[in-house]
């Protein structure tokens, strides 16, 4: 039984990474040639979802609280590769992802990604790090609705990493509400020290705002961020790898 249990687990993570690798070729060359980041945005979406569909791996989304209608800073917990196309499958598509700057080194990935209008960060130099973070404040003041994974990457020990202030002090700054997202399922299905999935569900929590402070200083932006984690880590149910920060 054991072995019937590997070997269908093993079918399985191979289904899945055939149907991935189909949607997402068929998805890129789509983004690749319409017209108009709202479709293609859409057509993005559609595609995320229907990887959860056909692979049959529940999606869930609740809402603890609303979404607003107008422009915020969504941050989530980062836990695994899948997390990004969990988040393209629950958000509206009006949000820019805000991306680690290595992604562009990934051909299709980079066509991809800049066709849905992603925001790159560059996170090794300083320099071309603050550009961009000044490059996203100005976006954020114009009114774009950004979503940001704040741990800026992911491991396989589970819990919820030291954050990078960019998203909040972009949130400061323009005067934006930050909504904390939590993903639940998608370490299990797919670790960072493992390449094949293994079957499971994923539930995505739409926790209440965060308002901005009126005034965008630096201190909003801790106020921000201290807000935002005491909100993911009350929903995650993993434990808090940054209890020094304070």
């Amino acid at each position: 039984m054991k072995y019937l249990r590997l070997i269908g687990r093993t079918l399985w993570g191979l289904f899945f990474w055939v149907a991935f690798l189909i949607l997402g070729l068929v998805t890129t060359a789509l983004v690749a040639i319409v017209p108009g980041l709202g479709a293609r945005r859409a057509i993005a979406r559609a595609a995320a979802r229907a990887i959860f569909l056909v692979t049959g791996v529940p999606l869930t989304v609740t809402e603890i609280g609303q979404l607003p209608s107008q422009s915020c800073v969504v941050v989530a917990n980062h836990a695994s590769y899948l997390d990004g196309v969990v988040l393209t499958a629950a958000l509206p598509a009006r949000f820019s992802f805000v991306i680690k700057r290595e992604m562009t080194r990934v051909p299709l990935a980079h066509l991809l990604l800049r066709r849905l209008g992603s925001e790159f960060v560059e996170r090794s130099d300083r320099h071309r790090g603050a550009r961009d973070a000044r490059r996203i404040m100005r976006n954020a003041n114009n009114g774009d609705a950004l979503a940001f994974f704040p741990e800026g990457t992911f491991v396989a020990e589970p819990g919820l990493g030291h954050f990078r202030n960019g998203a909040f002090a972009a949130a400061a700054r323009a005067g934006l509400p930050i909504v904390p997202v939590v993903i639940r399922g998608t370490r299990k299905i797919l670790p960072a020290d493992e390449w094949l999935p293994r079957r499971g569900t994923i539930e995505v929590l739409i926790t209440p705002v965060v308002e901005a402070a009126p005034d965008g200083q630096p201190r909003g932006a801790v106020r921000l961020l201290e807000s935002a984690r005491s909100h993911m880590l009350e929903h995650l149910g993993e434990p808090d790898l940054a209890p020094s920060r304070k």
